[in-house]
C-alpha cells in the first residue's frame, strides 16, 4: 500500500511539473514554416501564449482588447504575445484574413493538428499562458472584459 501511495505521489508530482514546462511541439507560421513553440517562447522577457480560434468569440474579444494596449505593454515591459490558432483544416483558411483584417501585431502561429493544445491539456479556448524563463507561471481559461488588465498586472510583476 505504501508503494502504491509513493508511486501515485511521484506520478502526480511529475505530471504537475511537466504541466509547468512549455512542450517541445512544432507549429506552423502563417507562411507555412515549421517552428518549435518552446524555442519561440524561450525569450529573456515575459511571453504570453494565447490559444484561440476564428470561431471563438471570446478569443477574438480577448485578442482585440489586448491589441488596443499591446504597444504600451511592449514599451513598458517588453512582453511578447504569441497567438496560436487551433483552427482545424476546415477553418484554418480564415486565420490569415482575420488577422490581417484586425491588424493584430502579434506573432500568429497555427496548431492545426491541435498537438500543442493536447500537450497543454487545454479542453477549451481561449487559454492564456504567461511564460517566464520557459516555465508556465499563469494559466487562465476563458475571457471576460477586463481580464486583460489582470493579465497586464501579472506581466508587470514578472517583468521587474
Amino acid at each position: 500500500m505504501k508503494k502504491v501511495a509513493l508511486i501515485l505521489c511521484l506520478t502526480l508530482s511529475f505530471s504537475s511539473f511537466s504541466q509547468n514546462e512549455i512542450p517541445n511541439i512544432d507549429v506552423k507560421t502563417l507562411d507555412g514554416q515549421t517552428v518549435n513553440i518552446k524555442e519561440v517562447a524561450n525569450q529573456d522577457n515575459v511571453v504570453i501564449i494565447s490559444l484561440w480560434a476564428t470561431w471563438c468569440v471570446p478569443c477574438i474579444k480577448e485578442l482585440d482588447a489586448i491589441s488596443e494596449v499591446y504597444d504600451d505593454w511592449q514599451e513598458e515591459t517588453g512582453v511578447q504575445l504569441i497567438a496560436v490558432s487551433v483552427d482545424d483544416s476546415r477553418t484554418v483558411k480564415r486565420v490569415k484574413s482575420l488577422v490581417n483584417g484586425k491588424g493584430w501585431d502579434y506573432n500568429v502561429l497555427l496548431d492545426t493538428n491541435n498537438d500543442l493544445k493536447r500537450a497543454l491539456g487545454a479542453s477549451t479556448v481561449p487559454l492564456t499562458l504567461v511564460i517566464k524563463d520557459n516555465k508556465i507561471v499563469l494559466r487562465h481559461s476563458g475571457y471576460s472584459p477586463g481580464a486583460e488588465d489582470e493579465l497586464y498586472e501579472k506581466v508587470k510583476e514578472l517583468s521587474k
